[in-house]
C-alpha cells in the first residue's frame, strides 16, 4: 500500500512524526518513506510493506497527513500503475520533459572517439533543433581486447561541447558506481553546462548492487535497458530496484531480444511491448533501433531498416529514441556498421515526426471510439 501525504507536510512536523508512530504500531507492517522531488516542492510518499490486505483504504486515508491511499496491485509498487493511482507518468530534467505523453530523440555517438567527431555531432543536433544526445564514454565489450571507451578522459570536452551547442541531456552508460563520481567531477569542473541521464545497459540489468547504488543518487535520471536474456517482468523489477532506493526518474528501454529468431537483424525487435510497459508502469518508454537492427541496410522501398523499426516503436507510442549517428561510420570504434550518417539526421527526424503524427491521430481515434461507446 502507498500513502500519499499532504503536499505541505514536512518530516519535522508533529503530524508526520505522529503518523510514523502509528505506522510503527501496525503488526507485520514495515514502512519506507519515499521523497519525490518536483519542480517547486518535495512530495512524500510512504510505502507499507507486508500483510496490508487487512488495512482498509478508508482507515488509512483518515490518518492525519494522508491525502490518499493506493492499494498496490503489482510487484513493482513504486513504478507500477495501480487502481486509483493518479501519480504522474513522467518527470522534468534540465528543462526537458520525459513522460508517457511526449517524445524525445537522443541521436549521437555510441562511443566517443575524437573531440572533432563529438563537435560535429553536437553541431548537427543544434542545426536540427535537438537538445538531447547519446555519448558513450564507458563501453562494455564482449572481447577484453576491444575498445572500452575513453572513460573519464573524454568527459570534460564532451560536457563543454554540449554546453557550447545547447545540448541539455546526454544519455551515458555507466558500468560501475565510481563512474557516477567521475561524471559529477567533470560536470563541476566544466561549470554544469549540461545534464546526464545515466544508462544501465542490458548486461547490467541484473547487477543489483549497481542498481541500488544508482537508485540512491538523486542527481541524475536513469535509462534502464531491458535485459537481453530475461523476461519483461524481470526487467521491470530491475527498474523497481532503482525506484525502491529513492530515484523514480526512470525511463525503460526496449532494445531487442538476443535470439537468432531475429536474424538477420542483430536482435529480435521487441517494440510491440511499448504499450505493454506503459500500461503496466508509469515509466516513459525508450526504443533503441540501432542495437535492434545492427546495420544500415535499406529495403527495396528505399527506407533504411533502422527507420522502419523506429517508426514501429514511435507509432506504438514510444517516448524516447536512442539512435546511433556518426560523422564517419567507417572509422567509428564501436558499432560503426549500424551508425547512421549526419546527413541522414534531417531525414530521420522528419520520418520520426510522421510516425508520431500517425500515433497522435490513432490516439484521437481511440478516444473518439471510447466516447462513442460510453
Amino acid at each position: 500500500m502507498i500513502l500519499i501525504l499532504d503536499t505541505d507536510l514536512t518530516e519535522e512536523s508533529p503530524t508526520f512524526q505522529a503518523l510514523l508512530q502509528h505506522l510503527r504500531g501496525l503488526e507485520g507492517i514495515e514502512h519506507r518513506v519515499h521523497r519525490v522531488q518536483g519542480a517547486e516542492q518535495t512530495l512524500r510518499e510512504i510505502y507499507l510493506i507486508g500483510n496490508t490486505k487487512a488495512l482498509r483504504i478508508e482507515d488509512m486515508e483518515a490518518l492525519p497527513g494522508v491525502a490518499r491511499a493506493i492499494r498496490v496491485s503489482r510487484e513493482y509498487r513504486v513504478l507500477g500503475r495501480h487502481a486509483g493511482d493518479e501519480r504522474p507518468t513522467g518527470f522534468d530534467y534540465r528543462g526537458v520533459h520525459f513522460g508517457q505523453d511526449n517524445l524525445n530523440v537522443f541521436a549521437g555517438l555510441c562511443a566517443v572517439d575524437t573531440r572533432e567527431h563529438v563537435e560535429a555531432m553536437m553541431r548537427a543536433l543544434k542545426d536540427n533543433g535537438q537538445v538531447c544526445t547519446r555519448m558513450g564514454a564507458y563501453k562494455p565489450r564482449t572481447s577484453p581486447y576491444a575498445f572500452q571507451g575513453h572513460g573519464a578522459a573524454c568527459l570534460p570536452y564532451v560536457f563543454e561541447l554540449a554546453g557550447k551547442y545547447g545540448i541539455q541531456v546526454i544519455a551515458m552508460e555507466i558500468l560501475h558506481e565510481a563512474h557516477m563520481d567521475e561524471i559529477r567531477k567533470a560536470l563541476e569542473q566544466t561549470g554544469q553546462p549540461t545534464g546526464v541521464m545515466l544508462q544501465i545497459g542490458t548486461r547490467n540489468t541484473q547487477n543489483f548492487e549497481l542498481l541500488k547504488a544508482v537508485g540512491r543518487q538523486r542527481d541524475f535520471p536513469v535509462l534502464l535497458k531491458r535485459g537481453f536474456g530475461i523476461t519483461l517482468e524481470e526487467s521491470l523489477n530491475a527498474a523497481e530496484y532503482l525506484a525502491s532506493e529513492g530515484n523514480d526518474r526512470v525511463v525503460f528501454g526496449l532494445r531487442g531480444m538476443k535470439t537468432n529468431l531475429g536474424d538477420p537483424h542483430r536482435n529480435f525487435v521487441d517494440f510491440a511491448q511499448v504499450p505493454v510497459v506503459k500500461r503496466l508502469t508509469r515509466m516513459p518508454v525508450c526504443i533503441d533501433p540501432s542495437h535492434s537492427v545492427g546495420s544500415r541496410d535499406v529495403g527495396p522501398d528505399g527506407i533504411p531498416e533502422v527507420f522502419q523499426v523506429t517508426a514501429q516503436g514511435v507509432i506504438a507510442g514510444a517516448n524516447m529514441i536512442l539512435v546511433d549517428f556518426h560523422p564517419d561510420p567507417a572509422t567509428a570504434l564501436v558499432d560503426g556498421p549500424q551508425a547512421l550518417r549526419l546527413e541522414e539526421l534531417p531525414w530521420f527526424l522528419e520520418d520520426v515526426r510522421l510516425a508520431r503524427e500517425a500515433y497522435e491521430e490513432r490516439r484521437l481515434l481511440a478516444e473518439a471510439q471510447h466516447f462513442a461507446r460510453s
